[in-house]
């Protein structure tokens, strides 16, 4: 297992890490030469673009946006389910449609209909006087990151139900039955019982999202293609590679993606196990 992952992981990230110390071209990559950590901190290195720096920015506030809503639907959701019904099979089948659908069809469908002339959203928000005109949802800067954030809570949000689902149907039913026989108030319940113990469950769910919002792509090239607003680390590591041809600043960008990854990850892992000790203390 461990040489399996070596092969098809660790060589591909070796290998980008040595064309980040080269100024390979796309259209030529085997004509390169060492230049050693240029692209990184050279003259137009990556960490010396503002561009990179607001993808970073565009990047961090996405992933944290749509994992907190997420979360918070895909609680409530769970709880819903959780209660004992006929309906429960088939709730839970309709929950997962919009993860099943493939994300960039999903951000074409949710871009036809957030389109400011023929989108039906638009069209019926104005008939109902919600707005006076139709709104540019993915073309406006300040409602662009809003509405690939909205998109991505529709599809996503039944993968955060049903991680929790599972978590909360591992709580021991004899904590409610005695919390139900001295009388605790259903909030006082979910608080000191429910949510301490689902929190575990909880964590890993968010760190999945996490890790993939902070490497989002396809939802953000589809709906807004490389817009600078909405600009997040995968869309410029691909603008530069296969728009600029820049083999090395483009690795160079995708090792910094995967720094970011890491240590945004590994912070939120050990902050989250030390709330989770906490909580079950």
């Amino acid at each position: 297992m461990l040489l399996l992952l070596l092969v098809i992981a660790g060589w591909p990230l070796a290998r980008t890490l040595w064309f980040s110390l080269t100024d390979a071209q796309l259209s030529q990559l085997g004509d390169w030469h060492f230049i050693g950590l240029d692209n990184y901190l050279g003259e137009y290195g990556v960490l010396m673009d503002a561009g990179w720096w607001q993808s970073v920015f565009t990047t961090l506030r996405f992933a944290l946006l749509s994992v907190a809503i997420e979360t918070v639907l895909g609680l409530g959701v769970a709880l819903l389910i959780n209660h004992p019904s006929r309906l429960r099979t088939g709730l839970r089948a309709a929950m997962l449609l919009p993860w099943a659908i493939p994300t960039v069809v999903s951000a074409k469908m949710w871009s036809w209909m957030l389109h400011d002339q023929f989108g039906i959203l638009n069209h019926y928000m104005v008939a109902l006087g919600i707005l006076s005109a139709p709104l540019a949802w993915t073309a406006d800067p300040n409602l662009s990151l809003f509405a690939i954030v909205l998109v991505d809570v529709w599809k996503t949000t039944p993968f955060m139900a049903l991680l929790t689902l599972a978590a909360l149907q591992m709580v021991p039913s004899d904590c409610y039955e005695a919390a139900r026989v001295d009388g605790v108030k259903p909030l006082a319940v979910f608080w000191h019982i429910t949510l301490p113990l689902i929190l575990p469950g909880l964590a890993v769910a968010m760190i999945f999202r996490m890790l993939d919002a902070l490497r989002v792509f396809d939802v953000i090239y589809v709906m807004t293609s490389n817009a600078r607003e909405t600009k997040s680390m995968s869309v410029y590591v691909r603008e530069q590679l296969i728009d600029f041809q820049q083999v090395g600043v483009g690795s160079a960008a995708a090792m910094l993606l995967f720094f970011t990854i890491a240590v945004v990850t590994v912070t939120y892992a050990v902050a989250m196990r030390s709330r989770v000790e906490k909580a079950s203390g």
